[in-house]
């Protein structure tokens, strides 16, 4: 398929160049960072347009790779010209009725995964949801779609938002975790990576299990005197803000397996 490539940061880095790998042509590619969209474009054998005015309305897809908050300016600016092609964007929080205030063609292929300009990503894994204004556009969009991955789900803006919000819990809090780790144990001077093995064993039984039944540690077994021992230590080494988020998680996970009075 012909498509054009609005932004050009992680993930419409990552995004263009499997599409190119899947066989389609990306047309044109469009970002203000014009440096960033002259390389993206070397790399995708893409041609820069450096004004809105300047894309071709005559491909099929247009999909709008930016930051959620600037997604409806994108689609107001692209609202004052003439586009045949179903216009998509790639948020995950992002209702589709941004797009439909202003084109009758519109849709989502919101991709759920972390992405990082360091590390590359298998796209036969990962999950891609989609959603259309119009049942035509789905069957284009589900074809494109597979060829990126095997993965394919077709929901709607209130479903795919709940995802965005359960992988923000999964994902970036759980990684702020690891930050607060790798602090904690650099302060004294201890190797990170000795928690390697416990993180892949946790992330591993997280999706072979229900969380809620593979839950450990003291805050699960009620034991104040460790929960104490780990307060007093972060209070002793000013370590006030991971003090608070120690005190909300294991306030959290003593309520949800609290055990019923007899």
């Amino acid at each position: 398929m012909r498509i054009s490539l609005i932004g050009a940061g992680r993930v419409a880095n990552h995004l263009a160049k499997a599409l190119v790998d899947a066989g389609h042509h990306i047309i044109q590619l469009y970002s203000h960072h014009h440096n960033s969209a002259e390389y993206l474009a070397r790399n995708v054998n893409a041609i820069v347009a450096y004004n809105y005015q300047d894309l071709d309305p005559n491909i099929d897809f247009i999909i709008i790779a930016v930051t959620d908050a600037a997604i409806p300016e994108v689609a107001y600016a692209l609202s004052t010209l003439e586009f045949k092609a179903c216009i998509l964007h790639t948020s995950g929080s992002t209702h589709l009725n941004v797009l439909t205030e202003y084109f009758p063609r519109a849709g989502v292929l919101y991709p759920l995964q972390t992405f990082s300009l360091e590390k590359q990503v298998d796209w036969k894994e990962i999950p891609l949801l989609i959603e259309t204004a119009h049942h035509h556009d789905l069957e284009s969009l589900e074809e494109m779609a597979k060829t990126l991955s095997s993965n394919i789900h077709i929901y709607n803006s209130e479903q795919r938002l709940s995802l965005h919000l359960a992988a923000v819990f999964a994902c970036n809090f759980s990684n702020y975790c690891y930050d607060i780790a790798q602090q904690i144990v650099a302060q004294e001077k201890v190797d990170f990576s000795l928690l390697s093995p416990l993180i892949l064993e946790t992330a591993k039984k997280a999706t072979q299990f229900i969380p809620s039944k593979v839950q450990t540690g003291p805050a699960l077994r009620q034991d104040d005197a460790i929960l104490s021992l780990h307060k007093d230590l972060m209070a002793q080494k000013n370590q006030k803000d991971f003090l608070e988020v120690y005190q909300v998680l294991s306030n959290q996970i003593k309520t949800r397996h609290k055990k019923p009075d007899i």
